[in-house]
């Protein structure tokens, strides 16, 4: 599962063009308090922990140090984790700054068949935000069974907070491509792909992204990684 079904992927539909150009002029005219800048800064850390997630989901534990250790230079990073697996089933830790208390945090989860729960995900982004600056949310996930014109709303009202949300998609199903894409181009972050079962490929956007979130675009530029190469084309575009 996490229950790519034909039916499921039939609730996919293409996001209302007006509603969501209306909410990016909006977001360009928002002061954008949240974004990256250097100096440290906190990230919600989100991951789809259902059962199609299961062979990725023992490396992510250890590929998540990567991206604190590239944010460690710059000022440090804090992170918070949510994940979503079984019927109805989506968490979210406490603000962590050491690796090892959010590698310990996820060695206690396994993953569990369901749906995905993205909508929650975008939902608690923004209940952070409102309460105090984030400076960027990522999702690992492999599938899409909500309706897009649902999850672009919330990714609208996202930005208008001024929080990118970098979407990494592991394999290339076409329902989380479409969704994935949207969510990064509204709240003007990055839709990158990685393939099935490559933790190096992760393993380099982890970190670019740490760079990005802790340093802001210069600390990424500084960078001559495959993954801070494909994190700024994405963002460039």
């Amino acid at each position: 599962m996490s229950g790519k079904t034909p039916a499921s992927r039939g609730k996919i539909a293409t996001s209302g063009k007006d509603e969501v150009e209306r909410f990016l002029r909006r977001a360009r005219l928002t002061p954008g308090g949240s974004r990256a800048t250097v100096g440290g800064g906190r990230m919600i850390f989100s991951l789809d922990a259902t059962m199609s997630r299961q062979p990725t989901w023992d490396r992510a534990q250890h590929l998540q140090a990567e991206m604190f250790h590239a944010a460690a230079e710059l000022g440090g990073l804090s992170v918070q984790l949510v994940y979503y697996r079984g019927f109805d089933e989506c968490r979210a830790s406490r603000w962590v700054d050491d690796p090892r208390r959010l590698a310990e945090l996820m060695g206690r989860i396994d993953c569990r068949g369901g749906y995905t729960q993205i909508g929650r995900v975008l939902g608690h982004i923004r209940k952070q935000a409102a309460q105090g600056p984030v400076t960027a949310a990522v999702h690992i996930g492999d599938a899409c069974e909500e309706n897009v014109d649902e999850l672009a709303r919330k990714a609208g009202e996202i930005a208008l907070l001024g929080v990118q949300v970098f979407m990494f998609q592991e394999g290339r199903d076409p329902a989380a491509t479409a969704a994935f894409s949207e969510i990064a181009r509204i709240t003007g972050g990055a839709h990158c792909r990685f393939d099935e079962g490559s933790a190096a490929q992760l393993k380099e956007l982890l970190s670019a992204l740490g760079a990005y979130a802790a340093g802001g675009l210069k600390a990424l530029e500084r960078r001559s990684d495959t993954g801070a190469r494909l994190l700024l084309e994405n963002l460039r575009r």
